[in-house]
């Protein structure tokens, strides 16, 4: 646990190896009067919505939803569980600390990728829930708060609920059938990663995360209303102005390669701040580890060969590990490349 930011004393200025290069750290713009993310209201009509989610993921990737289903309750009592853990005293938690991959359930600092010397400004506490089934979740969860799992089933159910109901959306705007991506591509564990990123004392000179893609098929972000996430559009970085009662949405890289690019999973970063902290929670619609996945027949034609190699869900992710700064200065992630060093 002395790993741990949160768990440590205040630090006063920002330890060595969490300091990058000033040309590392491009700055992004604000949203204001430049690219934000649309916002799509899932109460309207069908058509219009699942036209406006297609949009949205061809052109930024990313999008924002409102009036979706998960209700208010859950939302914030997952916010409110969340905080409480992380402010838990560090004995209550050192049992969960892990630095194994491998181990569904854990709490760690920095990041999942292999980042090699490179260290970033975020605690995590991973959790697998099972599915369909989410009461028969892995042991091994935290014990406190006393409500956390209660807590975390109701959010993980009705998420993973908006989820699939985005992806059928999705579908149906690629002239799919509704149920194309049901199944073992979405069949997996979904797996939360509460994010939790302390003041941090200098945050011009480092990043919560680095730039990178989501491996899996689809996230889904219960965001702070506290700013820090940015995303990657045309060669610059925008701001995300988190909007309340929203779920931020992106695609990812599971999408891209089904659709033979028709879709793209966008890189996207976290940044930090200096006077409070940030606390989100990414739920990850996953596929099943031995769920083979490449281009679908229905984008293929002669004229649009397979562009990504077909492999399993775990053999993607052994591959797709290593996540450096110094690899994302052009603010992009080519799948097509990544998969060359099969």
């Amino acid at each position: 646990m002395e790993k741990m930011l949160h768990a440590a004393p205040v630090h006063a200025t920002l330890p060595e190896c969490f300091i990058f290069p000033s040309d590392k750290l491009p700055q992004a713009k604000s949203t204001s009067g430049a690219v934000s993310l649309p916002i799509i209201d899932l109460s309207l009509g069908r058509d219009e919505v699942r036209r406006a989610i297609l949009h949205a993921g061809k052109e930024i990737g990313f999008f924002q939803v409102v009036n979706h289903g998960v209700s208010l309750e859950a939302m914030r009592d997952m916010e409110a569980v969340c905080q409480e853990f992380f402010a838990l005293p560090a004995e209550d938690k050192a049992g969960l600390y892990s630095e194994d991959t491998g181990k569904a359930t854990r709490i760690y600092s920095s990041t999942m990728f292999d980042t090699g010397a490179e260290k970033y400004w975020r605690d995590c506490l991973r959790l697998a829930c099972s599915f369909p089934d989410v009461g028969d979740s892995p042991r091994g969860w935290p014990d406190k708060p006393a409500r956390l799992r209660e807590v975390v089933e109701r959010f993980t159910a009705q998420t993973r609920g908006l989820g699939m109901h985005i992806l059928r959306l999705l579908c149906e705007g690629l002239g799919l059938r509704p149920d194309y991506l049901d199944g073992d591509i979405s069949g997996g564990d979904v797996v939360l990663h509460v994010n939790h990123y302390p003041p941090c004392p200098d945050p011009t000179a480092t990043l919560g995360l680095p730039p990178h893609c989501d491996r899996n098929l689809l996230t889904l972000l219960l965001p702070s209303m506290v700013r820090g996430l940015e995303v990657s559009y045309n060669g610059d970085w925008i701001k995300v102005d988190p909007v309340a009662g929203a779920f931020v949405v992106n695609f990812g890289c599971q999408l891209e390669v089904v659709t033979n690019g028709t879709l793209k999973s966008i890189e996207h970063r976290v940044m930090t701040n200096l006077g409070v902290a940030r606390t989100t929670v990414a739920t990850f619609i996953m596929p099943t580890t031995d769920c083979l996945i490449g281009p679908a027949a229905e984008f293929l034609s002669d004229d649009n060969p397979p562009a990504y190699r077909t492999m399993t869900f775990g053999e993607f992710k052994r591959i797709y590990s290593v996540v450096k700064l110094g690899l994302s200065l052009n603010l992009t992630t080519n799948l097509k490349d990544v998969q060359k060093q099969v």
